[in-house]
């Protein structure tokens, strides 16, 4: 058998899903643990961390790895991490709790989903969390709303998942690090760029998904699918939206479209890096770096996320950025092109975006062929028709 393309980040796959006697003793212990109600980024946090998405963490991050991540983007062992990756909750959550003992975890809807052996509870603060990661201590920042709305007591301490459900929407294309990492020896790949997106897939994000494809033996096309803004394209729409593309215009055997159960962050240039490590630890070796990525609003500068990539020595992430610059359609050569390789001026330059598909969408307008294929403008309208998406 082919060795996997590239190691996980820290060396070791992670894998903290209780084995069946682990799940046994926790389901025995359920009525008398202290419990938690995780909010959805959390249940995404759990999940990831069982998984290995997010190796090497083994729990939710005691102080020092906290701290040295929010001030320097390293964990205390020196390792690269860019986003703190932690449990919140209120002081009189956190009161009650002994360290060294086990802390039921649920879902909202009361499902127990896991354990936390508490190590540590700790204190923070939330404006340098927020100036750091996420470049500014504007409460208009959905992340940084999030940071400023979460209890003031970190809970640290490594975790058990009780068991890996296949996600209730998206069950087929449920992938795991060890999974994927598995398809990609059986295709002998060695070479895997990784694709981000929160949004609909549109014709600059196919362009620089083929140049990427050019160069490299696949394509792990990797949507997220946790939390988003609430005017964000549903992850069903998006999903659905993927498989036209697959379907339609890219090679079946070059490309996995697989989800990524992550919330977004909106923290720019950090979770540029974050995603880049969490594709690490997926199998890939290359990771697509383009406009704005992970941006929200102006908050950060358009290509910010690149930049933050040449702070870290070579060779310390692991993982290869492929940076792109803003595809746009050209009218001049009709066809999709960046500055790099147009000859055309401003006016002969269509640029394109989610943001702007929205828009449009929301205006009762069928986003241009420029934009989006056809079959993908369709599917995207036919959304819009529904009363949620259309508000």
């Amino acid at each position: 058998m082919s060795q996997d393309a590239i190691a996980p980040h820290g060396g070791t796959l992670i894998h903290r899903i209780a084995n069946p006697a682990q799940r046994q003793e926790f389901l025995d212990q359920a009525h008398l643990l202290p419990r938690l109600v995780l909010d959805e980024r959390a249940v995404s946090d759990l999940e990831l961390i069982a998984i290995g998405g997010f190796s090497p963490l083994i729990g939710f991050m005691g102080q020092a790895d906290y701290q040295r991540v929010v001030k320097d983007m390293h964990l205390a062992n020196g390792l690269p991490w860019s986003i703190p990756v932690t449990l919140s909750v209120r002081q009189e959550e956190a009161a009650p709790l002994q360290l060294g003992q086990l802390v039921r975890l649920d879902n909202a809807q009361g499902k127990f989903l896991g354990v936390l052996e508490l190590t540590e509870k700790y204190t923070y603060d939330k404006t340098e969390e927020a100036g750091c990661v996420y470049l500014t201590e504007d409460e208009k920042h959905p992340g940084v709303n999030v940071v400023y709305r979460q209890g003031d007591v970190n809970l640290a301490g490594p975790i058990w998942l009780l068991e890996r459900h296949p996600h209730p929407q998206f069950g087929q294309y449920c992938i795991d690090p060890v999974d994927s990492r598995a398809l990609f020896r059986e295709k002998g790949w060695q070479t895997i760029v990784g694709f981000q997106t929160r949004n609909p897939i549109h014709r600059a994000h196919e362009y620089i998904q083929k140049c990427a494809l050019e160069t490299v033996d696949g394509l792990f096309l990797h949507p997220l699918v946790g939390a988003t803004k609430a005017d964000d394209i549903p992850a069903d729409v998006r999903m659905r939206c993927y498989e036209i593309m697959l379907n339609h215009y890219f090679p079946q055997d070059r490309v996995i479209l697989a989800i990524n159960p992550a919330a977004m962050r909106y923290a720019g240039p950090r979770e540029a890096i974050f995603h880049a490590l969490l594709r690490k630890n997926y199998g890939c070796t290359h990771f697509i770096v383009g406009r704005d990525h992970a941006g929200v609003g102006d908050y950060y500068g358009t290509y910010d996320a690149q930049h933050i990539f040449d702070r870290f020595q070579p060779g310390e992430l692991g993982i290869t950025p492929m940076k792109f610059e803003h595809a746009f359609y050209c009218t001049r050569t009709q066809s999709m092109a960046t500055s790099k390789t147009s000859p055309s001026g401003p006016s002969e330059r269509i640029h394109l975006s989610g943001t702007k598909v929205r828009e449009m969408l929301r205006r009762g307008e069928l986003p241009p062929p420029e934009f989006s294929r056809p079959e993908v403008a369709a599917e995207l309208a036919r959304a819009m028709e529904q009363p949620a998406l259309s508000n």
